[in-house]
Formats: structure tokens, C-alpha cells, sequence
């Protein structure tokens, strides 16, 4: 036990002072009081982590980049839909490990309030496994098995809210002072209006406002999402040390990645928006210090979905700089792609991604192609106009083309929470419906099918070369199209989302070998040959940083990435043309011959251009 001993005084010794001073920046003079608990936790839960968790401990020590290798990819799915429970996964893991997968999200699981819950972001008990996906002894065992496969899994925390019928919810709606406290609860209308002021409306379809009234409360309480959703009180330190307790208590049942729902909004100042307020870094640098000493093994992911400069703030800036989390969602790439693919034009993504500030180099992007959620329109003014372009008109000719309403657009996408006030209206669907697929088949036209293909394989191409984590999100390796059923199930017609969180068809999977030409096999063949090749490919470490390159016409894409082994020149047609361009930069990046890594031959670049298929993707290393 001397050794166990050494290790935690040893672990306390490099991360206590930041958990500290980053309490004290949050609760000031009770921050002695609450380090004082928060290291009799620390210690409990340190005791109480198995062997085998241990074990994984001091790996991940010993490879503090593991998150940012070549060789980690991320599948993200809804639990039910996958594989019906947690134990159903278990029967799908070959599945993942063949695919490549080394990261595993799946989507909301913990117990949430009946009926509308917000797609299960609206947590009644954070302690138990949704009934008809399982129990927390089927959770570990998942843990498991997917670690045995080399597979993390992933679950979502929700930070900012808690469920109606959560038990400090109900507790406090019986009159508990103490679970009063854990919210935002005000008498009147008065503080509430001052706050609205300045605060946005994030469901304003179905949810306007941030206050709800209660009659058991006998007041309003703070909810920013739903009505069913109250927000808790982070100045409040009892919360800061319930959630340390629940973020322990899943790390010990061997969750590796926690994804921080909501992160943004969960510190409260008035006069502001209420989001990506300094205390929410602090918080959770507090937070992730703790988990370094209890289980180091963990990472954290950042669920803010926010503006370039306040996004990298989540990796830690300035006194946080590389103490905050591990892993963000790298939102505008997302966005820029869409535009890109709908102009045909990269000159604003190269201004966006461009301008983007560094992040630090021990931290690492998620980046993906959709998600779970809608597509928000993250264009900002200031980049539209350096492109030439108005940044509202161009964000309402997005929603329009996405939708399928744009003359001669190849989406199908459907209008989600159009705000007739800012005029932003977001677009739900599935990539391969998005991308032209739907259309194409449904007109029987083969060459748009190819077109759409072409489109699905170039995105998972760029997310796979950028440097970060390729998310992939379940039924796009399949070229899944959208589920316009979603409307006859009551608990989803309300919300139009569920058109691209279709049932998994393993009907499809077991027929891609039968017709290696469907849309299907061809989409999987890419993406399966795409994240090979990044395996074996070291310069896509994601702590090296993406830059572009002038390519002489704008339908094209260059993006360098250094290495000590050399550079890398990753090239993109955006156009559903064939294109020559000049591309005097790869011979002056690489020399006069280059080794193009997805088709395995080597290029002669002395003739300083190339013809490139209708949305071609080349790697290049010298």
C-alpha cells in the first residue's frame, strides 16, 4: 500500500495547486473548505479504482498524446438504435474494431425524465442506466469489453441541467433549502427581465425564454433549453462537489471520455449572454485537475459549440493554458464545409479556418462532417465580408440550399427552429441526404449518384487528413439516408432531428458484399481505405496544426501539415467539375516528386498542374 500511497501524495503534489487556485477563483474564501472535501473524494475514489483501471492509468501517463494519434477514430450512436441495449453492443464490437473505431460515444444513456427529454439531455437520475438499455453493471461491463478491443467509450455529461424530476429538483420543490440552492429560483419577474435582456433564446420555436414558473418552487426558475430542464447553480459549491462525485464514480466504472453537455452556458453573470463566462474555465479546470489525480486515464471533450476565440478557451488559455479539456468539436469546420460544397468556393473557409487562433498542441479537435444535432450556420460577419460575401445572405442562401429549397440545390435537408426574429434557421438531415444521395436515387439519375457519392467520400476525406479525431456518426459509413418516419413515433414528431437518427440497418451492412457497387459499399469501402491509410500516416498527429496553401483557383483545396518526417499537401476539388489548376505549391512544399498516399504511386510535380476529378481528394508526402 506504500506505493499506492506515493502515488496519490505524487499526483496531489503536480495537479493539487491548479485544482486549488481554481477554486479559489470560484468561491473564494470557501474554497479551503472546498478542497478539503474535494481531496477526502479525491482520495476515496482514488482507493476505490481497480486494478485493471490502474493499469490503464499509468499507460495513459506514459502516452499523454494517446488522443492524438493517427490511429484514433470515433463512432457516435444512440444506444437503441445501434444495437437495442448495452449488452446488444457487445454483440457489434467486431463491428467497430474492423472499422477502425477506437472511441466510442454513445449518446445519451443515463436514466432521463419520461417523455419529452430533450433527446436525453434532460437527466432524472445521473446514477442509472436507462431501464431498457440496462444497468450500471451492464455499463461496466461494456467498459470492458470495449477496452479489451482498444475502444473508449464515451458518455455524455450534462453540466448546465438537471431533469424536473431529478431528485434535487424534487427536493427542492418539496422545500429542502439546501436543494433549493442547488438552482436559480427568483420570486418575481424582476432579476429574470433584467437577465433576458441580454440573453438569446436557444429553442425559440418551442421553448422562448430562460425562465420557467413553478407553483411547487413558488417562483421562477432559470431554465435556458426547456421548461422541464433547470438549470443548476454553479456558484453554489455542494454542485461543483455532486458532479466531481459522478464524474468519479463513472471514471471508476471505467467511462474514459466525458463529454461536457452544455458546457457554455453554466456560469450565470448578468448584462451578458450568459455563456463561455471566465468561471466556467475555472470550474473546469477544477474539475479536470481532479481527475488527473483520481483517474488519470480520463479525458474531457468540450460541448461548446461557440465562436472561434471563445472556443479555444475550452483547451485552457492564458493561466489555464492546457489544464482544461482535452478534446473540442471543431464546429466551423463543420459549417465552413457545407458552404464550401455549396459555392463550390473555398475562399471563406481559407479566411475562417485561417484566422482561427492555434490551439494548444496537447489538446486535439473533434472534427466531423454532422452530429446528433442540427447544423448551425456558424458564419461570422467579419469572415463573410473578408470573402466578399454578406454574412446574413449568405447564411440564409445555406438554410435555403440545405433545405432543397434553393434552385437546382442536391439537399435534403429539413428546416429546423427557424427564428423569424435573427432569421437564422438551422437544417436537419443525414449526410448522404445532405449530400445529394436521396435526390439522386429518387430521380434515378446515376451520375448525380455519383456526384453524391463523391461529395460523402471528399468530407469524410477532409474530417479523416485535418489533425483531430474523425467522428463518425452511425449510418453515414453506410450512406444512410434520412428517416422521414421519425414524424409517426409521438415522442420524436415534435422534433424534426430525428429525420437523420434512423435505426441502424445491419441489413445494409450484411449486403455490402454482395454489391461492392451500391452507394453503400462504395461509401464504406472509402471511409474503411481513408482511415488505413491515416493509421500509418504520422504527419496527422493532431498536435500539429493545418494550414493552406494557394492553389491559383478557388474551386481547390491545398491544406500542408509539418511533420519532423516531412510535409504533407492534402488536395480538395470542392467542384463537380473536372478542374486544372495550377499547383506550383506541392513541387516547392515537396520537391519534384511526391508519394500520394491514397492511391499508393508516385506523382512527377514538375508539370506545376493537375487535372482533378469532380471531387477529388489526393494525400501527398514527399
Amino acid at each position: 500500500m506504500r506505493h499506492v500511497k506515493t502515488t496519490f501524495d505524487l499526483r496531489w503534489e503536480r495537479y493539487g495547486a491548479d485544482l486549488i487556485t481554481a477554486l479559489e477563483s470560484v468561491y473564494g474564501e470557501r474554497a479551503w473548505e472546498v478542497t478539503d472535501r474535494v481531496r477526502e473524494l479525491v482520495r476515496a475514489k482514488f482507493d476505490q479504482r481497480s486494478d485493471e483501471l490502474r493499469e490503464l492509468d499509468e499507460a495513459r501517463l506514459l502516452r499523454p498524446d494517446w488522443l492524438q494519434l493517427p490511429s484514433q477514430v470515433g463512432y457516435v450512436a444512440y444506444t437503441e438504435r445501434f444495437a437495442g441495449t448495452l449488452a446488444g453492443i457487445t454483440g457489434h464490437v467486431d463491428y467497430l474494431q474492423d472499422l477502425g473505431v477506437t472511441y466510442l460515444h454513445l449518446m445519451p444513456l443515463l436514466q432521463p425524465r419520461e417523455g419529452a427529454n430533450d433527446g436525453g439531455y434532460a437527466v432524472a437520475d445521473y446514477r442509472t442506466v436507462r431501464p431498457d438499455l440496462g444497468t450500471m453493471a451492464d455499463l461496466e461491463a461494456l467498459t470492458g469489453q470495449l477496452r479489451g478491443h482498444g475502444i473508449s467509450l464515451v458518455v455524455d455529461l450534462v453540466l448546465n441541467h438537471v431533469a424536473r424530476e431529478h431528485e434535487w429538483a424534487v427536493r427542492a420543490r418539496a422545500g429542502e433549502q439546501k436543494y433549493r440552492d442547488y438552482f436559480m429560483v427568483f420570486p418575481d419577474r424582476e432579476m429574470p427581465e433584467q437577465y433576458e435582456a441580454t440573453l438569446p433564446e436557444v429553442f425559440p420555436d418551442f421553448a422562448p425564454g430562460n425562465f420557467t414558473w413553478d407553483d411547487d418552487l413558488d417562483g421562477w426558475v432559470w431554465t435556458t433549453f426547456n421548461d422541464y430542464q433547470w438549470d443548476v447553480n454553479w456558484a453554489n459549491p455542494d454542485v461543483f462537489v455532486e458532479y466531481l462525485d459522478l464524474i468519479l464514480d463513472l471514471a471508476n466504472l471505467g467511462v474514459e471520455v466525458f463529454r461536457l453537455d452544455a458546457i457554455a452556458f453554466i456560469w450565470k453573470e448578468m448584462g451578458t449572454d450568459c455563456q463561455n463566462e471566465p468561471p466556467v474555465h475555472a470550474i473546469t479546470q477544477a474539475l479536470r485537475q481532479a481527475a488527473r489525480i483520481a483517474a488519470p486515464a480520463v479525458a474531457f471533450k468540450a460541448e461548446a459549440i461557440v465562436g472561434p476565440k471563445d472556443l479555444i478557451a475550452y483547451f485552457g488559455t492564458g493561466e489555464h493554458h492546457g489544464k482544461l479539456s482535452d478534446i473540442a468539436y471543431h464546429n466551423s469546420l463543420m459549417a465552413q464545409l457545407w458552404s464550401t460544397l455549396a459555392t463550390h468556393d473555398t475562399t471563406l473557409l481559407r479566411r475562417a479556418l485561417g484566422a482561427f487562433p492555434p490551439k494548444p498542441a496537447t489538446a486535439t479537435w473533434g472534427t466531423y462532417v454532422r452530429c446528433h444535432d442540427d447544423i448551425g450556420w456558424a458564419i461570422d460577419d467579419v469572415d463573410a465580408a473578408t470573402a466578399g460575401l454578406n454574412g446574413a445572405a449568405h447564411r440564409r442562401f445555406l438554410s435555403d440550399f440545405y433545405s432543397g429549397e434553393h434552385p437546382g440545390s442536391f439537399a435534403r435537408g429539413l428546416v429546423f427552429q427557424a427564428n423569424p426574429a435573427t432569421g437564422d434557421r438551422r437544417i436537419s438531415g443525414s449526410l448522404a441526404s445532405l449530400a445529394g444521395l436521396e435526390a439522386a436515387l429518387k430521380a434515378g439519375r446515376p451520375y448525380d449518384v455519383e456526384l453524391a457519392v463523391a461529395r460523402i467520400n471528399l468530407l469524410h476525406a477532409v474530417i479523416a487528413g485535418w489533425g483531430g479525431i474523425p467522428l463518425i456518426y452511425m449510418g453515414d459509413e453506410l450512406a444512410m439516408l434520412n428517416d422521414h418516419d421519425f414524424a409517426r413515433d409521438p415522442a420524436h414528431a415534435e422534433d424534426n432531428r430525428w429525420v437523420h437518427r434512423p435505426v441502424m440497418d445491419w441489413a445494409a451492412v450484411a449486403a455490402l458484399g454482395e454489391n461492392p457497387s451500391s452507394p453503400a459499399a462504395r461509401v464504406n469501402a472509402w471511409l474503411r481505405h481513408v482511415l488505413a491509410v491515416r493509421r500509418a500516416t504520422p504527419h496527422l498527429h493532431a498536435s500539429r496544426e493545418a494550414e493552406f496553401l494557394e492553389t491559383g483557383d478557388p474551386r481547390v483545396l491545398a491544406v500542408r501539415r509539418d511533420h519532423p518526417l516531412g510535409p504533407m499537401v492534402q488536395v480538395y476539388n470542392f467542384s463537380p467539375t473536372e478542374v486544372t489548376v495550377p499547383m506550383g505549391c506541392l513541387a516547392e512544399t515537396l520537391g519534384e516528386t511526391g508519394h500520394e498516399l491514397l492511391d499508393d504511386v508516385e506523382w512527377d510535380l514538375t508539370p506545376w498542374v493537375m487535372t482533378l476529378r469532380p471531387y477529388a481528394v489526393h494525400w501527398f508526402t514527399a
